[in-house]
């Protein structure tokens, strides 16, 4: 329970300073310009130029950027918007990109994580024309007609109301989903699933708990990706939680050290990116860098965090919400496998 309210606590400050910015943006006349600027590239998509700041924000974080979706007027444009901001690569995935990227390509790391952000936008064009041509058929942005204020100096007064206001709303829609999930996920990591670890008690070995069953379930539905492994799946399964603890939940798995700070994570230095190189050859007969390029990419397109979720129900509706689940897990497996069985080829 304090581990779901205190990852409820760390998105406030995010969501406060993006809803700080965005109301100062709306505010100040300057939305309506940049929706004029970008107006004909978004068309390609069916989407009109107010959509662009949103999609932008998610690459910071996908949360204020569903809560910017409400800047645009028309609902179906909402909608699909909202669906493709989780697709954005938000700050969190970062650390992963990063981890992953110097264990498997120390010399080419920074070149990795930029084709990650590049690929990111490259799903984003591809499900937004997928979407378009199935569930928004027949959507066409009407000619954008704009008044064009004149730039003003916000008022402050208005600015904390609007804040405060979108925060309570976050704080109450989300709260929920993200504590009964984390709840959840501590309690099968509590249960031990191999006879003789004596009831219900703490796990020294994940593994061997209802979680580490559940991560071995998972595993084999990842081997047409190359990583059809129980410490890959058990990373990702957090992952659906938050972005943030992926590295983490790896480092638990392997029993190994995370790297403290972000010169050894660079360097590939510890015991994580060994075991990490290990793992994956295993896992993919010998291609461990191709899988763990279809990690990174699974790791990219799938749902960002729980919180998304929760926020994507809250402004959207559950059904909405529970179409782009499977919609983002089925976007990155189907890139992750094409992925590696086109690089194997090659590595």
């Amino acid at each position: 329970l304090l581990d779901g309210v205190v990852t409820v606590l760390t998105f406030i400050p995010v969501m406060g300073i993006m809803f700080l910015l965005l109301s100062i943006l709306e505010d100040s006349g300057y939305m309506a310009r940049a929706a004029f600027v970008m107006d004909r590239a978004m068309r390609a998509l069916g989407l009109d130029g107010r959509a662009f700041l949103p999609i932008i924000v998610g690459f910071g974080c996908n949360l204020p950027a569903l809560a910017a979706t409400r800047t645009l007027s028309d609902s179906r444009q909402r909608v699909l918007t909202g669906m493709l901001v989780p697709f954005a690569a938000c700050s969190a995935r970062l650390s992963v990109f990063l981890v992953l990227a110097h264990a498997f390509f120390p010399k080419y790391a920074g070149l990795v994580v930029f084709l990650m952000y590049v690929a990111s936008v490259m799903v984003i064009l591809l499900v937004g024309v997928l979407l378009r041509h199935t569930m928004f058929r027949g959507l066409e942005p009407e000619p954008l007609m704009l008044a064009l204020p004149a730039y003003q100096c916000p008022r402050a007064l208005q600015l904390a109301r609007s804040v405060l206001l979108r925060l309570w709303g976050f704080i109450r829609g989300a709260s929920v989903i993200i504590i009964s999930t984390i709840t959840a996920l501590w309690l099968l990591q509590g249960i031990p699933v191999v006879a003789g670890t004596g009831g219900f008690t703490h796990v020294d070995d994940v593994h061997e708990s209802a979680y580490g069953m559940l991560a071995d379930a998972a595993a084999p539905v990842f081997a047409p990706a190359g990583f059809d492994d129980w410490h890959a799946s058990a990373a990702l399964i957090t992952g659906f939680v938050a972005k943030e603890v992926v590295v983490g939940s790896m480092s638990q798995s392997y029993h190994a050290d995370e790297p403290d700070d972000a010169a050894s994570q660079q360097a590939g230095e510890g015991t994580l990116g060994q075991k990490l190189r290990a793992s994956f050859d295993q896992s993919s007969h010998g291609h461990g860098k191709a899988a763990a390029i279809a990690f990174l990419l699974f790791t990219l397109a799938y749902t960002p965090c729980l919180a998304t979720v929760a926020e994507m129900r809250r402004q959207f509706g559950t059904k909405i919400a529970a179409r782009s689940v499977p919609l983002s897990l089925a976007v990155a497996y189907v890139i992750a496998v094409i992925a590696f069985q086109s690089l194997r080829l090659i590595w």
